[in-house]
């Protein structure tokens, strides 16, 4: 696991509107561009592995200004395919600030970053003692029967409060600035309660950008 004292200065950034990565939770990536190629290569030559996932913000250019909050997350797998891409899997480590846009020889994007305030997430697996998960799971079914979609709800109610908001922020197919929300939610609890706000205003109609103010 790694520490507080190990995160990095500076790290490489993978603009990617609609992706995000949480603390604890596991993003999958297919890399095929051959600046993240070279972001990959270098990222593995290092003892933390850290990639930082972040949102540009029209959600539409990589060359775009980028949100202030990310998540950093560790290659924990990758496999090279015949013709030269990789598919990799991040695990989120923590989210970070970003402070300023180095220059330099990379054709990706680095940053310098601060850690500052975001303790919780090198800590331990959260769960909210408020979570009515029932009920959460009946505005999930509809949700999920309003766009014809299907999952295995055994898992879903087995799994661990932090698992289950965590994936389903990840997984559903919000906006880009939505996303954005859920990942600078201060824990756990904050983000259930946006991420119910989203589903239910997906549901019935309403303006969003209402909805996060």
């Amino acid at each position: 696991m790694i520490q507080a004292a190990d995160l990095p200065d500076t790290i490489a950034v993978f603009p990617l509107p609609g992706a995000l990565l949480l603390p604890r939770s596991l993003l999958p990536l297919h890399i095929f561009e051959p600046r993240y190629l070279q972001m990959l290569e270098d990222a593995l030559k290092t003892s933390q592995r850290l990639i930082g996932m972040v949102q540009p913000f029209s959600g539409h250019s990589s060359d775009d200004d980028l949100h202030e909050i990310g998540c950093a997350g560790r290659i924990t797998q990758f496999s090279e395919t015949e013709d030269g891409r990789y598919l990799i899997t991040l695990s989120g480590v923590s989210r970070f600030r970003i402070k300023e846009e180095t220059d330099g020889f990379t054709p990706y994007r680095r940053c310098q970053v601060s850690w500052d305030g975001f303790d919780r997430d090198l800590g331990k697996v959260e769960s909210d003692i408020r979570f009515d998960r029932p009920e959460f799971l009946d505005l999930l079914e509809r949700f999920f029967s309003s766009r014809s979609l299907s999952t295995d709800w055994d898992a879903l109610k087995d799994a661990d409060d932090e698992l289950l908001i965590n994936s389903l922020s990840m997984m559903l197919d919000f906006e880009p600035e939505e996303k954005q929300a859920l990942l600078e939610a201060p824990g756990l609890a904050t983000r259930l309660e946006t991420l119910t706000t989203l589903i239910e205003f997906a549901l019935f109609g309403g303006s969003n950008e209402e909805t996060l103010q």
